[in-house]
């Protein structure tokens, strides 16, 4: 078993935290030492209130699952003996409303690109097998309700 933490702060920095006019611009502290900013989507909570230079809370969990997926991904791929040159993903997720009307990710979409280098290319069927073993193994996709499509 393994424990992992995130330290997230917040200032109130203004007057109007009861009239809902207060920044929600925070910080997100990993225990390597990484400091991120963050903030809520803009197209939740608007300027001024929130930073498009901020990661939201989104923005996180569909890099969380991408991360997650791409570090199995190598893993497996070299269990196979397939050299990976790169690989670079633009996961997008979805957010709509389930059947209580609260909004949620429903899915996620992966959407991998992958260089090969070496003699040995997989071919598309053993590609989707990898993908297939690592979303399997990825502790996020085990964590989560969401649906992760590859593409």
């Amino acid at each position: 078993m393994s424990k992992h933490t995130a330290a997230i702060r917040w200032k109130n920095k203004g007057p109007d935290f009861l009239a809902r006019r207060y920044s929600r611009e925070h910080t997100l502290h990993f225990d390597g030492g990484a400091v991120v900013p963050g903030s809520p989507s803009p197209q939740i909570v608007p300027a001024p209130w929130s930073s498009p230079a901020g990661v939201d809370p989104e923005e996180a969990f569909i890099a969380a699952v991408s991360a997650c997926h791409m570090l199995w991904f190598l893993h497996v791929a070299c269990d196979a003996g397939f050299l990976v040159e790169s690989y670079e993903d633009e996961a997008g997720g979805l957010m709509t409303k389930n059947g209580r009307g609260v909004l949620w990710i429903s899915q996620i979409i992966l959407r991998p690109k992958i260089a090969w280098g070496g003699d040995k290319q997989p071919t598309t069927e053993e590609v989707d097998h990898l993908h297939h073993l690592a979303h399997e193994q990825c502790f996020i996709a085990n964590s989560i309700k969401t649906e992760v499509r590859v593409e």
